[in-house]
């Protein structure tokens, strides 16, 4: 998928190279496993939607997603930037074009995502921040989650093989 920024009439664009599933009362990582709180309801809600938290002064920027009846969200850890560098650049000064966009708060710095966009529709381009196919052939790696202390058995953590902007 291609995550999609729209930001003062700019567009910052980029590839996904690492996600990170999370569940919801059965996943002890989950922002929903203590049950559903004001900060959290939305990930009981429709899925497509942006789901911004903090953590340790850093914005996290999720997509909320989950069968029906069921509860979770996607952790968008990593972005290959392609288009809208400059503004990136300009968002998180770096001179390493690889630390720019390998880590969740990185990524929310450089795109300026904060909680603003919290429930805003990724389906649809007409929202400040969408997703969209893309038709890229990779190779998909996976691993147990980043800083995870309690994870659960399966391997959630999922990143392109060799890409550089994956964040480890």
């Amino acid at each position: 998928m291609r995550l999609i920024r729209r930001l003062d009439g700019e567009v910052l664009e980029g590839a996904i190279v690492e996600t990170e599933a999370y569940y919801g009362l059965r996943d002890p990582a989950s922002r929903a496993f203590h049950g559903m709180k004001n900060y959290n309801r939305l990930m009981w809600r429709e899925p497509g939607r942006a789901f911004v938290y903090n953590v340790h002064r850093y914005w996290m920027f999720n997509i909320v997603a989950h069968e029906p009846g069921e509860v979770g969200a996607v952790l968008i850890r990593a972005l290959e930037p392609a288009k809208g560098v400059e503004i990136m650049l300009r968002n998180r000064p770096v001179e390493d074009l690889r630390e720019l966009t390998s880590g969740p708060g990185k990524l929310t710095t450089a795109l300026d995502i904060d909680k603003g966009l919290h429930g805003a529709d990724v389906t649809t381009d007409r929202s400040e921040i969408f997703v969209v196919a893309d038709d890229l052939d990779f190779e998909v790696g996976t691993s147990h989650r980043i800083g995870v202390r309690r994870d659960l058995e399966e391997e959630l953590r999922f990143f392109v093989k060799g890409n550089r902007f994956v964040s480890r």
